[in-house]
């Protein structure tokens, strides 16, 4: 398989692994920088000459041990071995995709991998066993403890509360929002700093302000789509409607950082539609 294969394989398989590193993470938006270094890992080491014979295993375990560095550098929760057998019946995909990203993390992270690998994506006790490197009892185990625990939490009432943003950070976005549904595209390029960075997720990374002008100048002459303030996870963000559909639910969304009132980094979703799967989202005002 030479680069421009291996590549493509890499981009046909991104919405499988963003599945496994967003309820790993218990985050939509992290799971995704997870997804982005699993992805850079990996193409290093291919460049370097890595030899893989499972492609689809390679690259889950990578995502796998990326999800866990990114878990304990937060210090949420540790591996927890496992040795017991319990029954548990496989849970439907569609039961698991309605069940939100935070419910999974309070899983052991043995036994979210395992139901994951398992009950979404269809991997077998022996893949699972080499994607987190424990035994197979230990999989076979977290694969019948995280079934039986998951659908106790799922069945607890979920405690839903509106994001706790600030009045300035609310503020913010709210102006950036305004000017979007106006098109005053050339304000908004007033508040950019030179060296801001875009991320056109999964499609491209320009930086510098001069650089980023064609991203304002497509917005603009794309009439379908329909700007609203709201909250992605807990931050603001400009939430984007095709205003040819219901409008029930975004159809992607932007997150904007901030440094000494200048816009340093634009992160857009337009191509990362994977994201939205269970996303914690609400529209605010």
């Amino acid at each position: 398989m030479n680069m421009d294969e291996f590549e493509e394989r890499l981009k046909a398989l991104r919405p499988r692994l963003h599945r496994y590193c967003a309820r790993m993470t218990g985050s939509a938006v992290h799971g995704e920088d997870v997804l982005q270094d699993s992805l850079v890992k990996a193409l290093q080491a291919r460049a370097e000459g890595a030899a893989v014979d499972n492609l689809e295993g390679w690259l889950f375990r990578i995502a796998h041990n990326t999800s866990l560095d990114f878990l304990r550098r937060r210090s949420r929760n540790t591996v927890v071995p496992l040795t017991e057998d319990i029954e548990a019946a496989p849970i439907a995909e569609a039961d698991i995709v309605a069940i939100s990203f935070q419910t999974f993390l309070r899983l052991p992270e043995l036994q979210r991998c395992a139901v994951l690998l398992k009950d979404v994506l269809g991997h077998s006790v022996d893949e699972i066993t080499g994607i987190a490197e424990c035994s197979p009892a230990a999989a076979k185990s977290a694969l019948q403890r995280g079934r039986a625990q998951l659908r106790l939490l799922a069945q607890a009432p979920e405690d839903i509360r509106l994001p706790l943003i600030s009045d300035k950070d609310r503020r913010k976005m709210a102006a950036y929002v305004d000017l979007f549904r106006s098109g005053d595209f050339d304000a908004i390029r007033a508040m950019l700093a030179d060296d801001v960075k875009l991320d056109l997720v999964n499609r491209l990374h320009w930086q510098g302000r001069d650089k980023i002008n064609p991203y304002f100048t497509r917005y603009a002459e794309e009439t379908k789509w329909r700007f609203a303030l709201g909250a992605v996870e807990g931050q603001p963000a400009m939430l984007v409607f095709d205003s040819t559909g219901a409008m029930e639910s975004p159809a992607h969304f932007v997150l904007i950082d901030w440094s000494e009132g200048r816009i340093i980094e634009i992160r857009d979703f337009l191509f990362a539609p994977y994201v939205l799967e269970a996303i914690d989202w609400v529209r605010l005002g």
